[in-house]
């Protein structure tokens, strides 16, 4: 009874400062292969670089990247406006110059060799994008590179995102304004496919509930119900061996600046 009440029940809107985000989050980390795929990408950007003194992740939450990027600058500086996350941020990060702000308030004290922004814009309203990229481009260093993550719109993440929200992030846009208004630069946008796996349905449904999370999810009424997102993950998910499969391939733009004169 209580499994068929919870179904009638709307998705959730998850608060990341809230013990059900935090456990819906570790069940996604631990059931995919984004960390060991993304980070080896990363390590690959920072060993192109010509400098690496300075790191700055903005938004970095509970710091885990933060801290797998760390290892090879001299100094980091982290943004995280949630009080939340940076208590964590602080204990993964010790070294860190962690700042609250908020990316349209924050000063960072000095230009970054690498400037990290990632899966941060889905909490900023899209008319602001340009401004917030510009301003990281700005505080990224002659030869250093600007990183932005986002779902890609077409993986299944984002479909299922749009299907019960309407909401489908795209950087593509993001691409020709920086390749128009920054010539100088080189900017790319390259993929890379990962997977959640988990061979549990309740799992699988509890991570698409907080795949569907987006801005605009507590603005719906009513909002999708638990049992039509679990006849979703049902209908598009399983897998011929009884596992569910849920990709969410995400899309990276690359900015690498122009070396000073």
């Amino acid at each position: 009874m209580e499994t068929r009440t919870r179904d009638a029940d709307p998705v959730r809107v998850l608060d990341v400062a809230s013990a059900d985000y935090r456990r819906v989050f570790e069940l996604f980390l631990a059931g995919t292969d984004e960390k060991p795929l993304t980070h080896a990408r990363l390590s690959e950007l920072v060993a192109a670089l010509p400098h690496r003194r300075v790191l700055l992740d903005l938004g970095a939450g509970d710091g885990r990247t933060t801290a797998h990027l760390a290892r090879s600058f001299d100094r980091t500086v982290a943004v995280e406006p949630s009080a939340a996350m940076r208590e964590k941020l602080r204990t993964t990060c010790p070294d860190a110059l962690v700042l609250p702000d908020r990316l349209d308030r924050v000063r960072p004290p000095e230009p970054a060799d690498l400037v990290h922004l990632s899966h941060v814009l889905y909490y900023v309203p899209e008319p602001d994008w340009p401004a917030t990229v510009t301003r990281a481009l700005d505080w990224t260093a002659p030869g250093g590179t600007l990183l932005v993550v986002l779902q890609n719109p077409e993986s299944p993440c984002m479909r299922m995102a749009a299907h019960f929200t309407g909401v489908r992030y795209d950087l593509s846009p993001l691409v020709d304004l920086l390749r128009e208004r920054h010539p100088a630069d080189d900017v790319t946008l390259e993929t890379l496919d990962l997977h959640y796996r988990t061979p549990h349905l309740a799992e699988a449904v509890d991570v698409a509930e907080f795949m569907v999370n987006v801005a605009d999810l507590a603005t719906l009424d009513p909002r999708p119900s638990r049992a039509a997102l679990t006849a979703y993950v049902q209908d598009h998910f399983a897998r011929p061996d009884g596992t569910y499969a849920i990709g969410h391939t995400q899309d990276m733009l690359i900015a690498r600046r122009a070396p000073s004169a």
